[in-house]
């Protein structure tokens, strides 16, 4: 979480200061395609580490096959840096990024 600070016009001699906290802007990590990691194998890291099923995770292996990536989760940045070093852990070859980028 990040606090957003905003500077309001002067009203008399004080400067008020908005300390509202914003909350991170959402993340998403990315499973690239690779020429080693065999279509089955991916499926299976999808279902066993993410919890997908049979059919989503041969959806998004496809999605990594096909299109070369897959967004395979979202939220904050260190939940996904975790899955991430995760699939990296699986011989996966994954990355993180602002979502919307």
């Amino acid at each position: 979480m990040t606090l957003q600070t905003e500077r309001r016009p002067q009203t008399g001699s004080e400067t008020e200061i908005d300390l509202t906290p914003q909350l991170d802007s959402a993340w998403i990590t990315i499973v690239w395609n690779d020429p080693v990691n065999l279509m089955s194998y991916v499926s299976w890291v999808f279902r066993s580490y993410f919890g997908f099923s049979r059919a989503e995770a041969d959806r998004r292996m496809l999605d990594v096959h096909n299109e070369g990536r897959a967004v395979v989760a979202s939220g904050v940045r260190e939940e996904m840096e975790r899955h991430v070093q995760a699939m990296h852990g699986y011989g996966l070859w994954a990355t993180l990024e602002k979502s919307g980028s």
